[in-house]
């Protein structure tokens, strides 16, 4: 069997876009994946478009074979776009793996420890801080605390025993606090990057209304990813303490200044969704930098987030998926899930545009919270091509 073409595909997605890669064989054979340039990866693409013609013609089976010869023409500018265009390619060739040999990609990983998933609702409420997106999912826009716990009563009913928010300030101008997101020069919290008393004193209340509105009943994940430096992180995780968060997921790219976080809180620390391959992951496992390790698959490639959950269950942490993107991406890091020991919790997003069901041609089964295993060949659905050319992306 022969790789014959490569091909990206894109569609409309309401503030961003999905991306697609189409994998075709000479047997007719086809392998998908997902990849995202929507946040901070601009030209993906380009970058698979390059490295397309280096493979067509090799056997898509050898998939770390092709990692290997991929990585290495790429090895003098690792990790960031030339990373994501490798994984993208990896991970629609398991796809084909799995479809030829007529397995589940988990059964590539050694087979399914489990086969449900325990799911949290992520960026619950970001979406719908935001007049463009909350329009996009069909949503009123959040606006005071008592949304906020009306929002964590509708997590709570259907289902969901976990979510993730982002820091949301409700004063005289109801907004996401993100300064390290910021971009543009004026914007609240850029660049300085400091936990003010009153973001904490904000964020706290936010946290607050959320247990009130699940009845103390669903988990409460934070997402401060690098919105502060080492002294408002601790700030920050400190005085959050008493609500009991399940986790703190910060990101910085520093391991030792992460350990002396994890170190002076008392809150677990969840870390590592933009780093890349075993050798970024490596620093932060010695140095004991966080509790849980986010692998993103889209990022790494699922055969290579295997190796990482492997290194991390030597270190005795755990991992979770970063899975922010579309139901590709979601059976993607779900055979990740299924297959290693180490298993935390599930991200995925639950406010999304109306027709991201119809972009695949199976729609991932949840039930009670949680995400219920295929056993179909490959990742267990396909890219419904007709829809997205339906959607022409923005």
């Amino acid at each position: 069997m022969k790789i014959t073409n490569i091909e990206s595909l894109h569609a409309d997605a309401g503030w961003r876009n999905f991306s697609f890669l189409k994998i075709t064989t000479d047997e007719g054979l086809i392998g998908w994946s997902e990849y995202n340039q929507s946040y901070g990866s601009r030209g993906v693409s380009g970058v698979i478009d390059q490295l397309a013609p280096i493979i067509i013609g090799s056997d898509p089976i050898d998939n770390d074979v092709i990692f290997a010869r991929l990585y290495a023409i790429t090895r003098q500018a690792p990790g960031g776009i030339n990373s994501q265009a490798i994984a993208a390619i990896e991970n629609a060739l398991l796809d084909v793996k799995g479809k030829a040999l007529g397995v589940p990609v988990y059964q590539l990983l050694g087979g399914a420890m489990r086969d449900r998933l325990r799911l949290y609702w992520s960026h619950c409420g970001t979406y719908r801080m935001d007049e463009r997106s909350a329009s996009h999912i069909g949503k009123p826009v959040l606006k005071s605390l008592d949304d906020v716990r009306a929002l964590g009563a509708e997590v709570k009913s259907r289902g969901f025993t976990g979510l993730k928010c982002n820091m949301y300030l409700f004063d005289d101008q109801p907004r996401r606090f993100g300064g390290g997101f910021a971009g543009r020069v004026g914007a609240p919290g850029f660049p300085e990057l400091n936990a003010e008393r009153s973001v904490i004193r904000g964020v706290y209340d936010e946290i607050a209304a959320f247990n009130e509105g699940t009845d103390n009943d669903v988990d409460i994940l934070l997402d401060l990813n690098y919105n502060f430096k080492v002294e408002g992180y601790i700030k920050m995780i400190r005085a959050l303490e008493p609500l009991e968060l399940f986790w703190a997921e910060l990101d910085i790219y520093n391991p030792e200044a992460l350990s002396y976080i994890r170190d002076r809180t008392n809150t677990p620390i969840a870390s590592c969704e933009s780093l890349y391959g075993i050798r970024d992951f490596r620093l932060f496992f010695q140095m004991k930098s966080m509790d849980v390790a986010i692998i993103d698959v889209p990022w790494n490639g699922i055969w290579q987030s295997y190796k990482i959950a492997c290194i991390a269950d030597a270190h005795e942490v755990n991992v979770a998926p970063h899975n922010f993107y579309g139901h590709m991406s979601t059976f993607m890091s779900a055979h990740l899930c299924a297959a290693v020991p180490n298993f935390r919790i599930m991200e995925i997003d639950i406010d999304d545009v109306p027709w991201k069901d119809d972009l695949v041609t199976y729609p991932p089964e949840i039930v009670d919270g949680h995400l219920i295993l295929s056993d179909r060949p490959g990742w267990g659905s396909d890219i419904n091509e007709d829809a997205v050319k339906a959607h022409p992306p923005r």
